[in-house]
């Protein structure tokens, strides 16, 4: 079954974000709704600024700051509102629920058709973030998103790892999935530090980012050289050859040569800088800030180069000058041809809009990975998503760059990259998934994304990091959404809010920890033990010679036979039993798996088990460490 045709169908799924919505965007268009349906208990909060706008589309609206203002004091009336004033939220609540928009594009680039992933859903935005996030406004928009009723929770939020008892998130996740709302947040962006993920608890559903099969490619020449790379600037160069420069090169008297190198506001000297092309390096400062730098310095054009850490991922931005983003290896062949402190030609290109790339997807470097900095024996991220150079709606109140007192421009739609861009495109899917089965538990429905996903790209080779070196379950997770699949998974492994209780009972929580949880739950005498956690993952981080652990999976198809098939770990011989599993309709069964040590690694190694009936294909991923 085709998953994009049930959405016309999808009447009740309601969507959430965390900072707000710019309501007048065409992708909250409520033509051709029905009526809001019976039951839905939200608001359009605008009791302070009454021209925040709701309609059969965009059914709710809230926002929650009363922790914010308990230690920085209240906020200027102008907040007092839902409205989305960075474009964030805006950006993440289309990309999940958006209407179906013609002809959106940034700047041109990009036409076509906008929708979210679940386009007929009703959405409503939670706004709980102002300078900061507080947990206090965070799980009051839970309590209110679960009294509202919600059937999903797009989150693209997340802050530091922490045990769950001391976790916003997780607690407030908790509670709106012990409800059966899906609950889905975005892996974080401190990729690519190994144990960098973050929203790790076990019952949320964790999204790293990948690019996807589209470019902007716009070219820089030089000598007899061009180089590719990639950007959405909305003015172009006149047609000649211009001074091109390394930013140190230009460095201002009192900067230091790294804030040249990245081309910091104030670093470089307009008397070296003007009328040229300037090069710049990737990191820690804002991408598009380095053009502004460029542009205030009296520079006419920017080229930007990856390090090393970021690769082969290059991002297509809306610089407010003419500029491309090219890769390390590309950016080392222009760093060659230009000679210190000597003024070489060269020219950038305009942008253009070129589909069906490859290889794609690949991991974006700033992904987080894993292993779980919380829990290793739970793999985290679950999932991998679009989430480079992602267009969809944009606040009206702010500029394609967010440089607002220096870019005055503003635009319908805009291209963002994040893993908050991932996260709601997997809400998307979910979104589709509970329309298509009402009844089946976000456990049920995680389950049959993540062992439907796939982890080879558009070349059938297996993705790759942005360095182009294949990538692992700690980039990817399960690997890369395949929706359609989802829609038939065969097999599922079944979770309860029991058995999240009973996972943190084997964490060793007591009784004050877990009363964030269940004031009321008594842990068993003898907690199950977090092997055998029912997750649709193996992760073994006990070093010993030989682990068994137990799965149930049941069966969610048609009646059947499953067979099952081992991609070994380097190292690990893997025995399961039995290896073939007969289900009737609705059948629960277990299975045992067995890790056998038989040459140590000096770091995790993966494989794969997976359960077929010849036409589904249940994957999960495995993570052995065993030094």
């Amino acid at each position: 079954m085709e998953l994009t045709k049930v959405s016309d169908f999808c009447v009740k799924c309601f969507m959430t974000t965390n900072e707000g919505v710019w309501p007048e965007s065409d992708s909250f268009s409520d033509y051709g709704m029905s009526d809001v349906p019976i039951g839905w208990k939200g608001i359009c909060q605008n009791d302070v600024n009454t021209t925040f706008p709701c309609n059969k589309k965009l059914i709710g609206a809230r926002y929650f700051n009363k922790g914010f203002e308990a230690v920085f004091g209240p906020l200027n009336i102008s907040y007092q509102t839902p409205r989305d004033t960075n474009g964030h939220g805006t950006h993440t609540l289309s990309t999940a629920g958006g209407a179906f928009v013609a002809n959106a594009s940034v700047f041109g680039y990009g036409s076509g058709i906008a929708k979210g992933g679940s386009p007929h859903a009703r959405v409503a935005a939670y706004k709980v973030c102002w300078p900061q996030c507080f947990d206090t406004d965070i799980l009051a928009a839970f309590d209110a998103a679960i009294s509202d009723g919600v059937h999903v929770l797009s989150i693209s939020l997340g802050g530091i790892p922490s045990d769950y008892f001391s976790d916003g998130i997780a607690i407030g996740s908790f509670h709106a999935v012990k409800k059966g709302i899906n609950v889905i947040c975005s892996a974080g962006n401190s990729g690519p530090t190994a144990g960098s993920v973050t929203n790790v608890a076990p019952w949320i559903f964790t999204v790293g980012a990948s690019t996807m099969d589209r470019e902007f490619p716009a070219y820089v020449s030089f000598g007899k050289t061009t180089l590719k790379g990639q950007s959405l600037s909305s003015t172009s160069l006149a047609v000649r050859k211009y001074p091109t420069i390394f930013s140190t090169d230009a460095k201002a008297a009192n900067a230091t040569a790294e804030n040249a190198q990245l081309c910091f506001i104030g670093s470089l000297d307009p008397a070296k800088v003007k009328g040229s092309i300037v090069i710049c390096t990737r990191g820690i400062n804002a991408r598009v800030a380095k053009g502004e730098a460029v542009l205030q310095a009296g520079g006419v054009g920017m080229v930007l180069i990856n390090s090393n850490i970021t690769g082969n991922e290059i991002i297509a931005d809306a610089h407010v000058l003419p500029a491309t983003h090219i890769t390390y290896s590309e950016g080392q062949i222009l760093l060659s041809y230009i000679k210190p402190n000597s003024k070489e030609l060269g020219y950038v290109t305009k942008p253009e809009t070129v589909l069906n790339t490859k290889p794609a997807p690949f991991m974006a470097s700033f992904s987080s990975q894993g292993p779980n900095p919380v829990t290793p024996d739970i793999l985290k991220p679950d999932i991998t998503a679009p989430g480079v150079s992602v267009i969809a709606a944009y606040s009206g109140a702010v500029s394609p760059t967010g440089l607002d007192d220096f870019d005055k421009r503003r635009v319908k739609f805009n291209s963002i990259s994040g893993t908050s861009m991932s996260c709601p495109h997997i809400s998307g899917v979910v979104g589709l998934l509970h329309t298509l089965y009402p009844h089946w538990s976000p456990a049920a429905i995680r389950s049959a994304i993540l062992t439907t996903a796939s982890i080879t790209d558009n070349q059938g080779q297996k993705i790759l990091n942005s360095s182009f070196v294949t990538a692992t379950p700690f980039s990817y997770g399960s690997g890369h959404v395949n929706p359609n699949a989802a829609a038939d998974p065969g097999l599922i492994y079944h979770l309860t809010a029991t058995d999240y209780l009973n996972f943190l009972c084997s964490l060793g929580y007591n009784s004050s920890q877990l009363a964030s949880f269940d004031a009321s739950y008594k842990c068993p005498l003898k907690p199950q033990d977090i092997k055998d956690f029912n997750y649709p993952s193996f992760t073994i981080s006990q070093r010993n010679q030989s682990v068994t652990v137990s799965r149930k999976v049941k069966n969610v198809g048609p009646a059947g036979t499953y067979t099952v098939t081992v991609d070994e770990p380097s190292g690990i011989r893997v025995k399961v039993i039995p290896n073939s599993l007969k289900f009737g309709v609705g059948e629960e069964k277990k299975f045992m798996v067995t890790f056998h040590v038989d040459t140590p690694s000096s770091d995790y190694v993966f494989g794969s088990i997976t359960w077929s009936d010849g036409t589904r294909h249940v994957r999960s991923p495995v993570a052995v460490l065993t030094s």
